[in-house]
């Protein structure tokens, strides 16, 4: 399945979770938060969150800093 991944094309398997993509790309889920097609999801449901043809998931990343 095709799908958009922070503005990029990307072909994956079907059937993979958002758990399943930020593992594939060595993300830790506790450090990023997601959007899946302009809705932002519970991290508690990353791992039920199945991924679609067409899905568009944007990945967040948090920056500390600031005073």
């Amino acid at each position: 399945m095709d799908i958009q991944v922070n503005g990029n094309n990307q072909t994956l398997q079907e059937g993979l979770t958002v758990s399943d993509l930020l593992h594939q790309l060595d993300i830790c889920p506790e450090q990023v938060a997601i959007e899946l097609n302009l809705k932002i999801l519970d991290r508690q449901d990353f791992p039920t969150s199945v991924l679609h043809q067409g899905d568009t998931v944007e990945i967040l990343s948090f920056i500390g800093g600031g005073t």
